[in-house]
């Protein structure tokens, strides 16, 4: 009985049994003949795609969406929202810049020159640099385990029993002549499945052009005898195992040797095959080595030592590595690193530096400018999967918030706030400014999200909160915003007082901000009874149509014909700011529109008019007010009638804007003491 089928006594080696799927891996370790791998490449070309073919075909597998902002057309890639790690390296409010990355690849797919160059994500610290590539590799292990991102590689089986893999893990046409390339890859790419048409660059490896040789004068010059010894297997890439998947980092520029991006000599296999300049005997493991077929990460890229940076030029440009003792030898590998802007602004004003500069491509990977996207990262780090704790409605959102505001620069125009600029650039619209002013304010401020403050300083403060505060309760907006303030004189990144001054301004702002919004919760959940305003919108509707056809309304109690109730309809108008003078405009749009839904024969629904909804909500909260008497919270005495009403509005808030019973209860008593203070939201 085979492995897979085998009865275990085991209740877990039996449930491991179940698992597994044997069918899958005998796919991935798939192993064959050069003849086989012929007839696989020639029913799907694909296979032998490139490096920057293989990338781009892998982002748009995952297709797009599109929307407009600001009068542009934008595109996400779905690719970006992580679909391999459900959404942990989800990337937020940075579609432009992303759509840019995707336009590079793309091109360099089409073989189009961008595949000479290096990609540089710049940036300031924690704008998303390292997510962006850490995708990419994910994407890439990822794609290489799927049917339709299958690749190939292979090793030299001699007839001694002797295995020599292939050190950079080559495209098994590679083995295929020069002088018989054209004439064989026409053929292939006669087939019209092929997404590109397949192009072979460079010479094979150093170790397979010497058993090339070696295997020619064993076989008397037949190829086809030569290429039997070779067997063709799936190649996986995976960062962990260093197949395909390379990350280089600067270290102490005393202890940095460019052997380590071209490999070294094996001093213990000299011994073995008798020379140093036999290739068997080095050890093809530098980054750009193990990288091959794949892509090669530059962290701090711009922090090299010179030695390093042509290697550089050579690998972008002409695809070739330059190992100790052996000619130039050929990759085929995305080159993509990132750097911030000081080490930039250094590549900038150094002149040794042309050739790099000259050869690359910068991407810009900014601080999000949209604090609901802001708020997103944190969302995603400090849901309710993650922390235990309650963390209460609005808490995250504001320390978006005053991160975003960090990051904007002072309009120009002084009747506009920063504030209110946020909003703008999150979609908010405001009278007197357009879609075209907000293009304009975003021109005027080419700086904006190179600098303030970044998401790993809001996610260490909010880890203190939870920390420090929430003891197995909860965390409001109060305790993250004042962690963010006490953090500024610790930080490692602003020395400067005034900006300090300025930062923690914004945290009044924003602090302010959420006053006004927990006002405007409170009133909706005092104000959601649909019933209430349904009668109230019933009662305003028939004074309206009363008032504009010059009718009386009949008193539904004493049953008498009235005069249309002027301070009902001004009590409701106004709370939308309709002036006297407006008033009768107002109330005719309204019956136009009512009797236009009539004709089509649909129902009015006060919901579906927005000024109307916050105009009845407004008017039934302060009729309800009173007699929930919010105020008295601040006391120590609340009657059982009160208790009993505000206990109905902390039960709305739980159950319409994710309070739990002690947010609900702390943010009614903040709410009231603004009250009791005499500062009611007017609207």
């Amino acid at each position: 009985m085979s492995e897979p089928t085998r009865k275990h006594t085991n209740p877990l080696l039996a449930a491991m049994a179940e698992l597994q799927d044997v069918q899958q891996y005998q796919e991935l370790h798939w192993e064959g003949s050069f003849s086989q791998y012929l007839d696989i490449v020639t029913s799907n070309p694909n296979v032998a795609r490139n490096a920057y073919q293989r990338l781009y075909d892998l982002i748009a597998s995952f297709g797009t969406e599109s929307y407009t902002e600001f009068k542009k057309e934008i595109v996400r890639y779905r690719f970006f929202n992580d679909p391999f790690d459900d959404g942990k390296d989800a990337i937020y409010g940075l579609d432009v810049h992303l759509e840019k990355l995707v336009r590079v690849l793309k091109a360099a797919a089409l073989s189009y020159g961008t595949e000479k160059r290096v990609i540089l994500l710049h940036g300031p610290v924690g704008s998303a640099k390292s997510t962006i590539v850490r995708l990419i590799k994910k994407g890439l292990e990822w794609y290489s385990l799927q049917p339709e991102g299958r690749l190939f590689t292979f090793a030299w089986h001699m007839p001694d029993g002797e295995v020599i893999e292939s050190p950079l893990k080559e495209e098994p046409l590679k083995l295929i002549p020069r002088a018989m390339r054209a004439d064989i890859i026409s053929r292939i790419n006669h087939s019209p499945k092929g997404r590109y048409p397949i192009r072979l660059e460079g010479d094979l490896d150093p170790v397979s052009r010497f058993m090339i040789r070696r295997s020619m004068a064993e076989c008397d010059g037949d190829i086809v005898k030569v290429l039997e010894r070779v067997r063709v297997k799936r190649l996986i890439l995976s960062e962990r195992d260093r197949v395909g998947i390379g990350t280089f980092q600067p270290k102490d520029e005393k202890n940095q040797d460019s052997t380590e991006l071209t490999g070294d000599i094996n001093y213990r296999k000299i011994a073995e095959y008798g020379s140093d300049s036999d290739p068997r005997a080095f050890n093809f493991d530098g980054e750009f080595c193990i990288a091959n077929r794949g892509v090669i990460e530059f962290v701090e890229m711009l922090k090299l030592d010179v030695a390093f940076l042509y290697d550089l030029l050579g690998a972008s440009q002409e695809h070739v590595i330059k190992p100790k003792k052996f000619a130039q030898t050929a990759i085929d590998e995305v080159i993509i690193g990132h750097t911030n802007e000081p080490e930039y602004k250094k590549l900038q004003s150094n002149e040794f530096m042309e050739a790099l500069r000259d050869r690359t491509i910068k991407i810009d990977v900014p601080y999000i400018t949209k604090w609901r996207q802001e708020a997103r990262i944190y969302k995603k780090d400090f849901n309710a999967e993650r922390v235990s704790a309650h963390i209460a409605p609005h808490t995250l959102e504001m320390a978006a918030m005053w991160a975003v505001l960090t990051r904007l620069e002072e309009p120009k125009k002084h009747t506009l706030t920063l504030l209110q600029k946020l909003k703008l650039y999150d979609g908010t619209t405001m009278p007197g400014f357009t879609e075209d002013n907000v293009k304009e304010l975003r021109k005027a401020a080419k700086r904006e999200g190179l600098h303030g403050i970044s998401p790993r300083y809001i996610q260490d403060k909010i880890s203190n909160a939870l920390v420090r505060e929430a003891d197995g309760r909860y965390i409001n907006p109060f305790m993250v915003l004042n962690e963010l303030g006490s953090g500024l004189d610790n930080h490692s990144l602003i020395s400067d007082d005034e900006i300090k001054k300025h930062y923690r301004d914004l945290l009044s702002t924003v602090k302010k901000e959420y006053e006004n919004i927990v006002k405007q919760e409170v009133q909706k959940a005092i104000a959601s009874d649909e019933e209430a305003i349904t009668r109230m919108c019933g009662n305003y509707v028939d004074n309206v149509k009363a008032f504009c056809l010059k009718e009386r309304v009949r008193n539904a109690y004493t049953g008498e014909y009235e005069e249309p109730d002027e301070r009902l309809m001004r009590s409701i108008e106004e709370k939308i700011d309709i002036t006297d003078a407006r008033k009768e405009d107002f109330r005719r749009e309204l019956m136009n529109y009512i009797g236009g839904l009539a004709i089509d024969g649909k129902q009015f629904d006060y919901r579906k008019n927005e000024r109307l909804h916050k105009a009845l909500e407004l008017k039934l909260f302060e009729d309800q007010k009173d007699s929930i008497k919010l105020t008295s919270l601040v006391s120590q005495v609340v009657d059982k009638d009160t208790q009993a009403k505000i206990d109905v509005v902390k039960q709305r808030l739980i159950d319409n804007y994710g309070y739990d019973d002690q947010s609900a209860t702390d943010v009614l008593n903040f709410v009231a003491s603004i009250f009791a203070r005499g500062d009611a939201q007017k609207g």
